[in-house]
């Protein structure tokens, strides 16, 4: 089934389950997430293949004002927003959780600049138990975020801010490598491959490999 979905193109990746907050100050967007707060609708991120996060004007005018191309991933990630808060006038700080992925069948820009698509849900990874192989993985990513509580001590801003949040999916493969795949220093562009897998324990192997190759060090599996 076809769905519309107004599009956010960001120069990041969101998963399913993860953690997005956002500063949003250009006119565009003020309205679509005002509007989406508002009836409780969640809004599609995409990856950037081309473009800014902010729209940049370009040097040639068509109808009285030109701006530089933007173009985007076809596989997205639904943005439900969990928090909002309105600092200034004209500055909206969002809290977002990630939700089902989609692939967008086609796309639109609209005159003031907001796009808009038709996806198709794609499939929600299934839940496929952490084997024992890939269990020093899921200990890594335990004791990182142990780390960073700690780092947080007991202020709860801190601990509201931090990129790994409740409920914890220890021994899900999807979970995890979804988890694994945000902290990454990787480009988005691998990141985007890792989004568009649908076996969740291939996605985890390829995780644990790049751990490996990054020479990230993680707690060695039992014997």
């Amino acid at each position: 089934m076809a769905i519309t979905l107004p599009l956010f193109p960001l120069q990041t990746v969101l998963f399913p389950g993860g953690v997005l907050p956002l500063r949003i100050f250009e006119v565009r967007y003020l309205d679509l997430i005002g509007r989406c707060h508002k009836e409780g609708a969640p809004f599609g991120v995409v990856s950037l293949t081309q473009g800014q996060e902010v729209r940049q004007r370009g040097t040639k005018a068509a109808d009285g004002e030109a701006f530089e191309t933007e173009s985007f991933q076809t596989v997205g990630t639904l943005a439900h927003i969990v928090a909002l808060e309105r600092p200034q006038p004209g500055l909206m700080v969002i809290h977002c959780h990630g939700g089902r992925r989609f692939r967008l069948t086609s796309s639109e820009q609209l005159k003031h600049g907001l796009w808009v698509g038709q996806a198709e849900w794609l499939p929600d990874d299934p839940p496929v138990p952490v084997p024992a192989d890939l269990a020093h993985v899921r200990r890594g990513l335990e004791q990182l975020l142990a780390h960073m509580q700690a780092q947080a001590g007991g202020d709860d801003t801190a601990i509201r801010a931090l990129p790994i949040q409740a409920p914890y999916h220890w021994d899900d493969c999807g979970w995890l490598a979804n988890r694994w795949s945000e902290l990454l220093p990787v480009s988005p562009q691998l990141k985007q491959q890792f989004l568009a897998l649908d076996n969740p324990l291939l996605r985890l192997e390829l995780v644990a490999d790049l751990l490996g190759h990054l020479k990230i060090e993680v707690p060695p599996s039992s014997p």
